[in-house]
């Protein structure tokens, strides 16, 4: 026997280290597996969040647009129909029934064809491994991604279903011009919901998905049919059709939609309630929780608002900002329920909402707050004033003579008249008459929040309060507010934009109802309207005569530089402001631009909006006395045989108790008499 020779000490060495090595290799190979999975998300971080179109509808339920950041529409598995279930899986994943996330023998394949072709020609991905990639990681084609993407469709295999990992990626996948997910997809290319896709249309919505850009019908229909033809034949591969499902199925023509692009509506009113969601629900889930916002809006109105309000704005031409001059406003709401029924805030140039944002001086609109002080005072419409130049004292000492628009002056007058010709004299005495306190207190009751109050300027005066130069000005919203008190009987109704929101599945998130406050009485606002209709009927708001019960009030500031009309009719109320953004007078090539273009304007708005409305009148309340005849130069009653002439005697309204118990002294001598030229010695 051959005696064994001794193994040399070089060789035990380089043994003992090949052992050493070959132990760190496999263990560091071990602990890199260990952390490797140890990586792996826990199953509380595998949750399936994506997201989805949310859409606005009108009180009609007709679209306004649309908001998101992806287009997507969520749909249910159930809802789907089992062809073009089938047409996915055999297309993208035909294992996806039998594998838990990975198929080995696939991903080996892929790694064999990237090998050959040194590139990423192929990923080897399932149905789950791309839910993973899309949901929680990125697109990048690196190892480590890919094996991030194993541990994650694991876990996902963990925790969810297949029908929940199925529906998840079929509410996920890209289908091309900004569509996401198949029924996006179905109502893009079909104009039809997922749910009613034949074999024929599922099989092309399903070969779209591995690349949009090039299988897209609307890119090239050969191009699109052949991939169509391929996705039937893989079906009939696995089973899921028959040869003659997949043959009559060939033969169907590609029929698609016409091609929309996004819904965009009312933009000013779209921005006033993409405000208010925001802060209710978060830019995250309006953009991409599926939320079903129904709003008041009228889509009708809204297209007659813009109309009525472009087409009668003057165009001086841009400012500094590139912004034409003058810009405008409508805000148009139903006084009897504060549904915004229609608001435009400009000429679409910019996002600066002027019918809730911008304060502008209402002129004599805000004289609407001392009669109505006046008549819920006792002061009747039959009151009689002096229109003459007057001198006021301020409170500060100086004195103050405010002048008529006209440079006029109209001698004896009815509270009635004074109103219909919006004289700042009456005006003026009324204020004063009141106190500052009362009229601004009307003026809160009825809506206006904008007054100011306190410090070195203030609203607590004489001629902000007669002659609407505010300090910081009134906006459409508060004006249709306000004058909305008087359409609704003396109820104020907050204003609202949004009646409810539901989640993408239905469930109501928000709803809102009117709030209602009793601020004035229905006398006081009947004899208010009526007064308000001679406005429109005979006074300064001729312009907004709409054949029709309405009333409202003419507003120009000073030097033409706002104006403004805001009526009603008992159905609606709309508020029209225009003016400069740097305020300046609007007088452009030699015409002068005030309250009767916005009365114009109003005339045309409401004309449009009521066409399909039934007239009806403002209701009476009881507490009222009418058919009283009165002497309109002494606010005293008449004798059926007065002998003064017919334009000095009026058929008056009033509240009962409040109604002249006197005759006028005119009556009982010759009506000429009362001329003061014609008796000058008496």
């Amino acid at each position: 026997m051959a005696k064994k020779r001794p193994t040399s000490p070089g060789k035990k060495i380089f043994i003992l280290l090949s052992v050493i090595m070959l132990s760190m290799l496999v263990g560091g190979s071990a602990a890199i597996f260990t952390a490797y999975l140890k990586s792996a998300p826990a199953l509380e971080q595998v949750q399936f969040q994506q997201q989805f179109t949310t859409y606005l509808y009108d009180i009609n339920g007709k679209l306004i647009t649309e908001l998101y950041r992806e287009n997507r529409v969520p749909v249910k598995i159930e809802d789907l129909p089992t062809d073009l279930k089938n047409a996915v899986v055999a297309i993208e994943d035909a294992q996806f029934y039998d594998h838990h996330g990975i198929n080995f023998i696939s991903f080996g394949r892929a790694i064999i064809v990237n090998i050959a072709e040194r590139r990423f020609a192929q990923g080897g991905g399932t149905i789950t491994m791309q839910v993973a990639r899309n949901l929680f990681l990125t697109q990048d084609k690196l190892i480590t991604r890919k094996l991030q993407e194993f541990l994650w469709a694991v876990q996902i295999e963990r925790k969810y279903a297949k029908s929940e990992i199925l529906e998840t990626y079929l509410n996920e996948v890209h289908l091309g011009h900004g569509a996401n997910g198949v029924q996006a997809g179905a109502q893009l290319y079909f104009g039809k919901s997922a749910s009613e896709l034949t074999l024929s249309e599922a099989a092309l919505i399903a070969g779209i998905i591995r690349w949009p850009s090039r299988y897209s019908p609307f890119v090239n229909d050969d191009i699109a049919k052949e991939r169509r033809n391929f996705v039937l034949n893989r079906m009939l591969e696995v089973g899921f059709i028959t040869e003659s499902q997949a043959i009559e199925a060939k033969k169907e023509p590609i029929v698609l939609a016409e091609r929309h692009g996004r819904t965009f509506n009312a933009p000013y009113f779209v921005d006033h309630i993409l405000q208010q969601i925001t802060e209710t629900y978060g830019d995250a889930r309006v953009f991409g929780g599926g939320l079903r916002v129904y709003t008041t809006l009228d889509l009708d109105m809204q297209k007659a608002a813009e109309k009525a309000l472009l087409q009668g704005l003057p165009e001086r031409g841009k400012d500094s900002n590139n912004l034409t001059q003058p810009q405008g406003a409508l805000l148009a709401l139903d006084p009897r329920n504060g549904h915004i029924r229609a608001m435009v805030g400009g000429r679409g140039e910019d996002k600066f909402n002027r019918s809730v944002q911008s304060l502008r001086s209402p002129g004599s609109a805000i004289k609407v707050f001392a009669y109505t002080a006046a008549i819920d005072k006792g002061i009747t419409a039959a009151n009689v004033y002096i229109d003459e130049q007057t001198e006021f004292v301020l409170s500060n000492g100086e004195s103050w003579t405010p002048q008529n628009y006209s440079g006029n002056f109209y001698g004896v007058m009815t509270v009635r008249e004074a109103l219909e010709r919006s004289t700042n004299i009456v005006a003026a005495k009324i204020v004063n008459q009141l106190g500052f306190n009362t009229v601004l207190e009307y003026g809160k009751k009825m809506g206006i929040t904008s007054f100011v109050e306190h410090g070195r300027e203030n609203d607590v005066a004489l001629s902000p309060l007669a002659l609407g130069g505010l300090t910081r000005g009134v906006s459409p919203l508060e004006m249709a507010t306000a004058y909305g008190v008087l359409a609704n009987q003396g109820i104020r109704v907050d204003p609202i934009s949004i009646l409810r929101v539901t989640d993408a599945h239905g469930s109501i998130l928000e709803e809102n109802t009117p709030k209602k406050t009793v601020v004035l009485s229905e006398q006081t606002s009947y004899i208010m309207t009526d007064m308000l209709r001679g406005v429109i009927e005979r006074g300064t708001g001729r312009n907004a005569n709409i054949g029709r019960p309405a009333a409202g009030k003419t507003g120009t500031h000073q030097q033409y530089r706002d104006a403004w009309f805001v009526g009603y009719t008992p159905e609606l109320v709309a508020a029209i402001w225009f003016g400069a953004d740097i305020a300046e007078p609007m007088v452009y090539r030699g015409t002068p631009y005030g309250s009767w273009n916005a009365a114009t304007m109003w005339q045309n708005f409401m004309r449009e909006s009521l066409v399909n409305t039934p007239i009806s009148d403002f209701p009476k309340p009881n507490g009222l006395i009418e058919g009283i005849r009165i002497d309109t130069k002494t606010g005293l009653l008449v004798k059926q045989d007065c002998t003064l002439p017919q334009d000095e005697i009026r058929i008056e309204l009033f509240v009962r108790g409040t109604e002249p118990t006197e005759y006028s002294p005119r009556c009982n001598r010759p009506w000429w008499q009362s001329i003061p030229f014609l008796n000058q010695n008496h």
